[in-house]
This record gives structure tokens, C-alpha cells and sequence, in this order.
């Protein structure tokens, strides 16, 4: 069965005309009484009866002809659906994040794509490192927001950003005032206690390459699987930490940290990952392109 063949069974039965059927069909006469007579062999039923001054439909040429115009119906209903999509004047966008990014780098984003994209319907799904680079690779995400390095190898990436890490330390730190007026080196960390994110999170193993390239292992005394937690222990005294400069917290708070620059500026790359082979959606590029519109103005 042909599309094209529901077509004309639909026109035959509008016009219960084989000759007026083809006039509008812009096709001959003989080769429309063909195209039935073929489709009529396919299904095994008639569709219509013919006589030499009418044609009409039987039991099942009222069925196959009401089917007929519900497929034809959906199917200009979907090629709208799509050129709306296409458009993006209507769609939905799955997007991956890991709650550090989606916390504080979002709430940047999100507003600025809505406004510019108000029918694209935004599905944030937040996970650590390791689940979200399995959901993205699974198909269970458009676009993730990670950082740099990925494990899974089925993704791919557009760097989206290198942003410098700061030092985290407790406000009555003796660091405070030695290195007031020069940066650190991550090699003067060796003896200090660590407060990191928890293992799994893709920040934990950056923080832990970073000790690691330095010379030493992380002293870990404490946890979290959130970044202001994170930061709200070290700003009580539970020990330093790495912290991404966009995640820098500027307050008066009772447990807000000092930030100390570090001698070798080390950084995260905040990547945009997808699975390989995975058709990105025109929804799906302009995320993207927004994304870096908006970190291009964070920075400045």
C-alpha cells in the first residue's frame, strides 16, 4: 500500500467519478482505474462498485476511505508539528546538568533562552557526573552540561567554557594573610585538610588530578554532594577546597569563605555533550548558542 494510493481511493470516493477523480489528481484516467485495481488486490476486498454511471463505495471502501483520511489528516498534522519544530515555534528539549552547574550557572541561561525560545519546553534533569554521562549516552538527555574529562566513550562535546578554580579557605585561615598580596601554589597544600564532592562527581576527580599532578594526595576530612555545602564547611573552619570561579560566593555570611588565587590557574572545561551520532534538533543548537552568549556575558 502507497500513500499516494490513499489519496486517490479518497478523491474517487469525493468525486464518484473516475474521470473527474484524475482531472484533479493530474493523472490519466487509465493509470488511476490501475493504481485501484492494484490496491484492491492488495487489501483483497472492493472498494468500489462500478457501473456505467456511477461509482460507489462498498462496506469496505467506507472504511478503508474514512482510515484513509484520518492517516492523510495526522499526517498534514504532523508535517505542521514539524515545521513548527523546525521553526522552533513549539518543541521539547531534554537537558542534562550536574547540580553545581545547574545551580549556579542556569539560572543565567534558562531565563535568556525562554524569552528568545517562549514554545520550547525545557525538561532539566540534574545527576552526578558518572549517572549523566550514562543517561546522555542512553538517549535519556538532549544536551548534558559536564565537564571535562568524560568517561563515557560514546559522547561527544563542544567546550563551552574554561573557567578558572580558586582556593577556598576558612575566613581566619593563617593563608589569609601570607598570601595577601601573592598567589599560592597547589603544592602548598599538601598538609591541609580537604573538603571535597563526593566520589563520582566529575569537580572530585578534577580537585584530586589537581593534588595529584602537584605531588601529594588529598587529605579528605569531609564530603558533600553539594558545592554550597561544600563551601559553608570551609567557611567554618572544616578545612580548604577547590572552587570554580563563577561558584564564588560574595557575602557577608557567618560561613562564607575567603577565595586566594592559585600560582598555576588551573581550570575546568564546561563542555556540552551528546551522544555520538545523535541529531541535534535546531532547538538542541540554539541551547547551545545561547549558552555561550550567556557565559561570554558572565565573563565580561
Amino acid at each position: 500500500m502507497e500513500f499516494r494510493q490513499l489519496l486517490y481511493a479518497i478523491q474517487i470516493a469525493t468525486d464518484r467519478n473516475f474521470s473527474r477523480a484524475a482531472e484533479k489528481l493530474h493523472i490519466a484516467q487509465p493509470s488511476l482505474s490501475q493504481q485501484l485495481a492494484k490496491l484492491e488486490k492488495e487489501l483483497g476486498v472492493l472498494l468500489f462498485k462500478r457501473s456505467t454511471n456511477s461509482v460507489e463505495l462498498t462496506h469496505a471502501g467506507s472504511v478503508f476511505v474514512n482510515k484513509a483520511q484520518q492517516i492523510i489528516d495526522m499526517t498534514d498534522q504532523l508535517r505542521r508539528e514539524m515545521e513548527d519544530i523546525a521553526d522552533m515555534r513549539k518543541g521539547r528539549l531534554v537537558v542534562g546538568s550536574l547540580p553545581m552547574t545547574g545551580t549556579h550557572i542556569l539560572p543565567y541561561v534558562l531565563p535568556v533562552f525562554r524569552q528568545k525560545y517562549p514554545n520550547i519546553e525545557i525538561a532539566l534533569i540534574e545527576e552526578s557526573t558518572k549517572n549523566l554521562e550514562q543517561l546522555t549516552a542512553n538517549g535519556g538527555t538532549d544536551v548534558s552540561l559536564l565537564s571535562l574529562p568524560l568517561e563515557e566513550p560514546s559522547l561527544v562535546y563542544e567546550p563551552l567554557i574554561d573557567e578558572e578554580l580558586w582556593l577556598a579557605v576558612p575566613p581566619d585561615h593563617p593563608f589569609v594573610t601570607l598570601y595577601a598580596n601573592r598567589s599560592i601554589t597547589i603544592a602548598d597544600l599538601r598538609e591541609e585538610p580537604f573538603v571535597l564532592l563526593k566520589k563520582g562527581q566529575g569537580f572530585r576527580t578534577i580537585a584530586h588530578n589537581l593534588c595529584m599532578q602537584a605531588g601529594f594526595e588529598p587529605q579528605v576530612v569531609f564530603e558533600s554532594a553539594n558545592i554550597d555545602t561544600v563551601q559553608a564547611l570551609i567557611g567554618a573552619g572544616m578545612g580548604i577546597g577547590f572552587v570554580p570561579k563563577m561558584m564564588t560566593r560574595i557575602d557577608s555570611s557567618e560561613h562564607a569563605p575567603v577565595y586566594l588565587p592559585l600560582t598555576e590557574h588551573p581550570t575546568r572545561t564546561l563542555v556540552i555533550a551528546y551522544r555520538k551520532g545523535r541529531y541535534l534538533s535546531n532547538a538542541a543548537e540554539a541551547f547551545i548558542q545561547t549558552f555561550r552568549e550567556t557565559l561570554s556575558s558572565i565573563e565580561r
